[in-house]
This record gives structure tokens, C-alpha cells and sequence, in this order.
């Protein structure tokens, strides 16, 4: 019985050691723009044959307002954090703490790497994995390019993953043409892509986006780290 425990407990943290390993070695590979990352959902469909349409386009093809708007829908503080939000974390928890129902506090960044190293649950173990692989994500890429491989492997709607396909989807227009509106209509869409359609808005969905489309508006300083790249 010991030596069984024993055993199952060696797979489990050589699992675990591999789990951390993959991201490790392939975020440095992430940062070569040439290189165009895949999502695990997305993997998940090419293996169980499932459609799904992504067409990766660079951020310089991307309306600067799409990405204005998703940042001041998703994570306020993009670009002042180093991965992880920490005041919004620990406002989380004391929620927790008190009892109350607590709101999301993932940023842009851990999002970026649960898509693309994890798996959707809301668990301890995900989020322990999520921390520490967010923190390095952002002290190995620039910031631009985590919102360039942000974008392009969000899933929008069932097998649509990615701004430029979302846009075709939506509004039949390149992710460049996206006007204030659409874009702040398809950046609220992303906590709730499987109810939420910014091609026929509820009057919420409306509410929300003129909110968004006039925070983008006056982001300022809270989005100039996805201008044009200095290099960092």
C-alpha cells in the first residue's frame, strides 16, 4: 500500500514538474514574432476534429481601439502590473473571506496563459499554476505581444478564436476596419463569448459597450504599452 501511495505520488509531481516545464521553455520561443501560439481549446479541437477558425493577424492589422477597449473591459491596469493585479487580488480574497461572491480578478496576462498552458476550472491548483507562470510570462515578453497573442487566440464564439475571425464572424469586416462601437461590443463579449452576441446586443450588452467605448476613448497612459513597439 505504501509503495503504491509512493507511486501515484511520484507521477503526480512528475506531472506537475512537466506541467510547469512546457510553459518555461515555450515562452521564450512566444516571443519570436514569426511564431503564432495555439490555445489548448483550439488544440483541443484540431485533435477531436472539431471546427474551428482562427486567422492570426499581426497587431499592426488590429484597430487600436479593439485593443483600447479590451483592455479597459478586461484589465484596466495592463499595462502597469507585471502579470499579476495584485490590489484586485487581494480584494478577491477578502471577499472570500467576508463571505461574499467574489468577481474575477485574472488579468489579461493570466489569461493568456491559462489559454494557452491550462485548463477552464476555477480551482486552487489552476490558479497556484497560473501566478507564477503570469509573472514570467510578463517579465520574458513585451507587453505588446502578450496582447498580440491575446487576441489572436481568445475564443469569441464556439470554434471562433482570434479578433480577425471574430470580426468576420460578427461584423463581415477585417479586425483593422472594427469601428469604436463593434469594437467595444466584441471586447465585452470575451467574459461570456457563448452568451453574448455584440451582432445582435442585448440592451445590456449595449450598456455595456457605450460604457467601454468612452473609457477607450480617454484611456490615455493606461494603454500605451500596446503602441508601437519600443523594443521592451
Amino acid at each position: 500500500m505504501f509503495r503504491r501511495t509512493l507511486r501515484i505520488g511520484t507521477w503526480l509531481v512528475a506531472a506537475l514538474v512537466l506541467l510547469l516545464a512546457v510553459p518555461v521553455v515555450l515562452t521564450p520561443v512566444y516571443a519570436i514574432r514569426a511564431i503564432h501560439p495555439m490555445s489548448t481549446l483550439m488544440l483541443y479541437d484540431h485533435v477531436t476534429g472539431q471546427p474551428a477558425k482562427r486567422d492570426w493577424v499581426p497587431i499592426e492589422d488590429v484597430a487600436p481601439v479593439l485593443l483600447h477597449s479590451v483592455i479597459m473591459s478586461e484589465d484596466g491596469q495592463f499595462c502597469r502590473h507585471h502579470g499579476v493585479d495584485w490590489g484586485e487580488m487581494r480584494a478577491v480574497v477578502r471577499q472570500a473571506l467576508a463571505g461574499k461572491e467574489t468577481r474575477g480578478a485574472s488579468t489579461i496576462t493570466m489569461q493568456t496563459v491559462k489559454n494557452l498552458f491550462l485548463w477552464n476550472d476555477r480551482s486552487f491548483l489552476r490558479k497556484g499554476i497560473e501566478l507564477p507562470l503570469a509573472l514570467y510570462f510578463d517579465f520574458v515578453l513585451s507587453k505588446r505581444r502578450i496582447m498580440e497573442i491575446y487576441v489572436n487566440i481568445a475564443e469569441w464564439d464556439r470554434g471562433i478564436y482570434g479578433i480577425e475571425a471574430a470580426s468576420e464572424h460578427y461584423f463581415h469586416k477585417h479586425a483593422a476596419q472594427l469601428t469604436p462601437r463593434q469594437a467595444a461590443l466584441i471586447a465585452v463579449t470575451l467574459p461570456a463569448p457563448d452568451a453574448r452576441n455584440p451582432a445582435r446586443p442585448s440592451g445590456e450588452l449595449n450598456r455595456l459597450a457605450r460604457r467601454i467605448e468612452r473609457m477607450a476613448k480617454h484611456s490615455g497612459a493606461y494603454v500605451g504599452c500596446v503602441g508601437e513597439d519600443d523594443g521592451s
